[in-house]
């Protein structure tokens, strides 16, 4: 390589060396840390989006019940208005009865009783009611007490009239919350894995490759090249058992995680038997309050007859319609439960996020 030689041809002891290189460096992933640390990653990325699915579904379900527990105070406050209006008008027939001499005091005392206890149902209810409504404008991101465009009855909402069904497999793969521990899992065990290939040895290969000349003209001319390749294998010899140790915790994360997916999945499991027992005892209850409903509802034509007829007094009449609004709000909340239960069954299932375009699978 005439052209770096110390002294020119020139006998100038000075000259400018042009250099021009390319370095290569590459790690054989022998014990597959690099692969490893690949899977850790995306394992962190996967848990993220399933609990940011976790997320969105259990915004969904707590604006439904919030729904469905504002149209259950709505009927309740309803029947308890109607029975306070019922024991409004006992007492004032008691009172004209009194008037009369018919009826002694210690009667309209006892109806002064009943209709201030009916009436101090109400605010609770009424107080419900206003903090429910709140409840919702949080929820749908607006600020307590504003106005929300629409107001929520027991008449509008229905169950479904077919409800999903799974396997327990299929779960697993469904709920965003199983599938956010899994990735978990998934996290720990390639954690394991970078930890074992920290304690073993590392092979890097290296290459250059490029040109030198004392003129830029002649820097690609072929006596100016040069290269060089090589391979270096390094091992950790002593750290004070920190890569052991490191493993050791990695370990620990592992049996930490497993258990964890484990717990998840179990309580999945559970989550949807215990929904489902739920809207088995929910439909027996809904009828069972049917029939008291139905029951009821047949006393006050009944009465209505035998008031019509001379044969008992207003006031019977008056306790009859009570007794149906009782039954129709008992009938109304056993509703509401029915409905709520069937909107946790959907939440326990998985709730359906992988039908959206954005996450179809």
């Amino acid at each position: 390589m005439g052209t770096l030689a110390p002294t020119l041809s020139s006998n100038q002891p000075l000259f400018t060396l042009q250099t021009a290189q390319v370095s290569i460096s590459y790690m054989l992933d022998v014990f597959g840390e690099n692969r490893r640390q690949i899977e850790s990653a995306q394992a962190q990325a996967d848990d993220q989006r399933f609990e940011l699915e976790a997320a969105y579904l259990t915004l969904t379900s707590n604006v439904v019940t919030a729904a469905i527990q504002e149209a259950s105070l709505r009927a309740q406050i309803k029947a308890n208005e109607d029975i306070v209006r019922g024991e409004r008008d006992g007492l004032d027939i008691l009172n004209r009865q009194l008037a009369l001499g018919s009826i002694a005091q210690t009667a309209v005392m006892a109806q002064q009783a009943a209709l201030a206890a009916a009436e101090a149902q109400l605010p609770p209810l009424r107080k419900q009611l206003a903090m429910q409504r709140d409840l919702l404008a949080v929820l749908v991101g607006r600020s307590p007490g504003e106005p929300l465009p629409q107001t929520f009855e027991l008449a509008a909402l229905g169950v479904p009239m077919d409800l999903p069904l799974s396997l327990p497999a299929a779960l697993v793969r469904q709920r965003p919350d199983v599938l956010a521990a899994e990735a978990q899992l998934h996290f720990a065990t390639a954690q394991v894995g970078v930890a074992i290939a920290d304690m073993l040895p590392q092979i890097n290969l290296t290459a250059t490759a490029g040109a030198a000349s004392t003129r830029l003209s002649t820097l690609l001319a072929s006596g100016n090249t040069f290269w060089s390749a090589g391979a270096d294998l390094s091992q950790t010899l002593f750290a004070g058992g920190a890569l052991w140790h490191r493993k050791l915790a990695t370990d620990a994360a592992l049996n930490q995680a497993g258990a964890q997916y484990r717990t998840v999945v179990l309580g999945a499991l559970q989550n949807v038997a215990d929904t489902l027992y739920a809207l088995q005892f929910d439909a027996q209850a809904v009828e069972a309050n049917q029939a008291a409903e139905q029951a009821a509802r047949s006393s006050l034509e009944a009465t209505h007859a035998n008031l019509t007829q001379g044969s008992i007094t207003y006031l019977d009449l008056l306790n009859a319609e009570q007794a149906q609004a009782q039954a129709i709000s008992n009938l109304e909340q056993a509703r509401a439960n029915h409905l709520a239960d069937t909107a946790a069954l959907f939440v326990a299932l998985g709730g359906g996020w992988w039908n959206r375009p954005a996450h179809a699978r």
